[in-house]
């Protein structure tokens, strides 16, 4: 992936995060012009070009162009709506594949820098059936505008014996096509649909807001017209379809399918530094 230095990246994010101003579309890879990464329309060539997604969602555009500017984000991720505050430790339970869950999600102090920005460094660590299962370390940053990027992760499913069977998944933005994406806007917006990540033909995940009043019970508390709803989805796997809930000052509380294998994951505890 060529480099080059962006003005204005923060800018353009807003303008449409906003629909407030009208946005740049960003140039085709390999062009000599800056590049500005937006949520503006996608080129018609190259990664970046709109990715078919189910009917039922509205056409969803790039999160990001292939060039992107360090000065433009923070590792202070304080996006209510998604907060990555070090030391705190989400702790979910459910079932997946079908067997028993149990999920640590740990906000760490370590940073990596991906693609020339440094992003905080988040443990993700899955039991299933009382077996250690998955280890992801993913990689987020925020602009200066509070939107929340994804830059990548390293996934690790293990055997019984602990022994890694596949980093299947893994990718980091900058590396072989690979293009960062947002993950949470600093406002979200019903009916704005967003890529979270891409790196062709192993992480293309998508996401759609559907409501900002949603009701959600999970065993950490219940909460009544003010949770976050989403549908995600990736078109490497057409007939599975999730739905999460965030909660301001929390995240995400839970997750399930709606289409596809039955899986649940419900927040259980939060242990806050």
């Amino acid at each position: 992936m060529s480099r080059r230095l962006l003005v204005g990246a923060v800018c353009a994010v807003l303008a449409v995060a906003t629909c407030q101003a009208a946005v740049q579309s960003p140039s085709v890879p390999g062009s000599s012009s800056a590049v500005v990464p937006s949520v503006a329309a996608a080129p018609s060539t190259g990664p970046t070009s709109t990715v078919p997604v189910p009917s039922s969602s509205p056409p969803v555009v790039p999160a990001a162009s292939p060039s992107i500017d360090p000065a433009a984000f923070t590792t202070t991720i304080d996006n209510p709506w998604f907060p990555l505050v070090p030391g705190t430790t989400l702790s979910y339970r459910g079932t997946k594949d079908g067997k028993p869950a149990v999920d640590a999600y740990q906000v760490t102090s370590e940073t990596r820098v991906i693609d020339g920005v440094a992003c905080v460094v988040v443990k993700d660590t899955l039991y299933l059936a009382g077996k250690l299962e998955e280890t992801t370390r993913d990689y987020y940053v925020q602009d200066k505008l509070g939107n929340v990027w994804y830059f990548g992760e390293d996934t690790q499913e293990l055997d019984a014996a602990g022994k890694v069977t596949s980093t299947e998944g893994t990718w980091h933005a900058g590396d072989d096509g690979a293009e960062p994406g947002i993950f949470m806007e600093a406002t979200p917006t019903i009916g704005r649909a967003l890529r979270q990540e891409y790196y062709q033909g192993h992480a293309e995940d998508h996401f759609e807001v559907l409501s900002l009043t949603s009701s959600v019970k999970v065993p950490y508390r219940a909460f009544q017209g003010v949770a976050l709803r989403t549908k995600e989805w990736t078109p490497l796997e057409p007939d599975v379809l999730d739905n999460k809930y965030y909660i301001r000052g929390i995240g995400e509380v839970r997750e399930v399918s709606v289409k596809g294998p039955r899986e649940e994951l419900v927040l259980v505890k939060v242990v806050r530094p």
